[in-house]
């Protein structure tokens, strides 16, 4: 199976995932806007969400991956499930542990990390605490199903794990609709949001561990012993959850840092959700393909398909979303003005900050994306130290920028400071694969990155100039119609002028898009020592 449709199993999961994650966030907007409802919910579903992709995303995606893989290869079906228990017992042994010294300790970590800006706030602090505590145990779930996840992109199956976020969406869209239909207050939505969080990591947690059992292969539990391969998996596994996770960090510190502003922690989530759309379609499929096909590479010794994945799979992530940060650019008002401006969120005139966030965004995505695309040549090579360096000079970047920022900028001042250390992020990752031989230049790609920025420049300033002509159909005195066919026709125009110039000036062609991210053909060459290509 080539690369292309490996991403477009992954990506249509995830796609339909943002979709009914952008229905959700409409519902949200109209029903709790940015007012101090939706800045608790949001501030207390981070939290929970950020330790997700630390401790289960982000290190089973890139220490678990490998390991299991190895072990496949190694020691077959058997060797896997004996290792999947091992981690399994570790892994709910330390969640529930973890679960319940946070749940009682809840109130200290939302006035001093979570969100110390509403400390001042008694009521907002108070729904925060409470709303925190309902969904932290969403942790224990989605971090088994990220387990499980891992094991089923291992065996390459890899629709269950990329459809089973969607069922997040359709609960809590299910909740809201019912809130609606009944009448029900901003507070009590809040609360019902947050039960329906819980309700839905169960219902994920059993979709992968259906489809895990289906594979053929039954997890059970066994007592927590630190094993030789638990053990090499804890080692790797820490660095590679903050460094898979470094987004969700600059999330978590940006949500503290806007808590002591109103609205701004709601603004930040709600621009999030959109820039979320390329970023998980794009990046997240890639990563989730390409590190075990890169592993595998690697162990068999096939240095050429190595490289030949890494170079096409940055050739198509570009080619995908250097459109879609440019889109974000010009046309965030119009995007956001469609997408929420409605009941509470129009009553609150928040379009303007979440635009100005959202375009900001934009101008980082690339970067976001690349960092996927970037670390999987270190996670395959069981490194997982290097990536975690940068990773943590990247928070210091973020952290440093926020804060200056800040005070003058507001909520957009935060989103600057992410795109910021994105860039920074990403630039270290290329360059010490670079420098280590890990990523040797690939001339297609080089004449095509040049060729991928004209075109999309090219359709950003015809954007811009369509959305000053066309501004009386996407003001908001235009019907919602009206502005909705507008952004889709300008959508559509956008499309057709980046393909067209694109393929016109020879920054793609179908041979690309058909052929060059299939999986490489060509022969192994002498395998590497042992550990050439670990570093520890």
């Amino acid at each position: 199976m080539s690369l292309v449709r490996k991403f477009a199993t992954v990506a249509s999961g995830t796609l339909m995932s943002r979709v009914f994650g952008f229905m959700r966030e409409m519902l949200m907007a109209a029903a709790i806007g940015t007012g101090p409802v939706a800045d608790a919910f949001y501030a207390a579903f981070q939290f929970p969400n950020t330790f997700r992709r630390l401790f289960a995303e982000g290190a089973f995606n890139a220490a678990f991956v490998p390991l299991f893989a190895k072990e496949i290869e190694a020691n077959g079906t058997e060797g896997a499930k004996r290792f999947s228990e091992e981690v399994f017992g570790v892994l709910f042994t330390t969640l529930l542990a973890l679960t319940i010294v946070m749940e009682l300790a809840m109130p200290l970590l939302v006035r001093f990390l979570i969100a110390p800006g509403f400390a001042d706030d008694p009521e907002k602090y108070d729904l925060t605490v409470a709303l925190a505590t309902i969904m932290f145990p969403y942790l224990i779930c989605m971090s088994l199903a990220a387990m499980m996840s891992g094991m089923l992109n291992s065996l390459r199956r890899y629709f269950a794990a990329a459809i089973a976020p969607v069922f997040l969406n359709i609960i809590l869209i299910a909740v809201l609709a019912n809130a609606w239909y009944r009448g029900h207050d901003g507070l009590t939505v809040g609360y019902a949001l947050a039960w329906g969080v819980l309700a839905a990591g169960i219902v994920q947690l059993a979709i992968v561990w259906v489809a895990v059992r289906h594979a053929g292969i039954v997890v059970g539990f066994r007592r927590p012993r630190l094993t030789p391969n638990v053990k090499r998996l804890l080692i790797l596994a820490l660095p590679a959850a903050i460094t898979g996770g470094i987004t969700q960090i600059n999330q978590l510190i940006g949500t503290a840092i806007a808590s002591g502003q109103n609205s701004a922690v709601s603004s930040l989530a709600l621009a999030d959700r959109v820039y979320q759309l390329p970023l998980g379609v794009v990046g997240v499929a890639v990563a989730i393909v390409l590190l075990p096909e890169l592993s595998r590479a690697l162990k068999s010794g096939n240095l050429n398909e190595a490289a030949n994945l890494q170079n096409r799979s940055v050739e198509f992530t570009l080619f995908l979303t250097l459109p879609a940060a440019a889109a974000l650019l010009v046309m965030s008002e119009p995007i956001v003005r469609v997408l929420y401006e409605r009941g509470q969120f129009a009553a609150g005139n928040s379009t303007p900050t979440v635009a100005a966030i959202l375009a900001i965004f934009g101008l980082g995505l690339p970067a976001f994306v690349l960092i996927k695309a970037f670390t999987p040549g270190y996670f395959a090579r069981e490194d997982t130290r290097t990536p975690m360096i940068f990773a943590a000079i990247s928070v210091a970047v973020n952290i440093s920028v926020a804060l200056t920022l800040f005070p003058g900028m507001g909520a957009p001042g935060i989103a600057t400071a992410s795109a910021i250390a994105g860039w920074v992020n990403a630039a270290m990752l290329l360059g010490v694969l670079v420098r280590r031989g890990h990523w040797g230049a690939d001339i297609a790609l080089l004449t095509r990155i040049p060729r991928l920025l004209i075109a999309a420049g090219v359709m950003a300033g015809v954007l811009y100039i369509a959305v000053g002509r066309l501004q009386p159909y996407l003001a908001s005195s235009a019907p919602l119609y009206t502005q909705a066919l507008t952004l889709a026709a300008l959508v559509v125009v956008g499309a057709v002028i980046y393909f067209a110039v694109a393929f016109g000036i020879g920054g793609a062609n179908l041979g690309m898009v058909r052929r060059s991210i299939k999986r490489g053909s060509t022969p192994p060459q002498q395998a590497p020592a042992p550990n050439a290509t670990v570093d520890e």
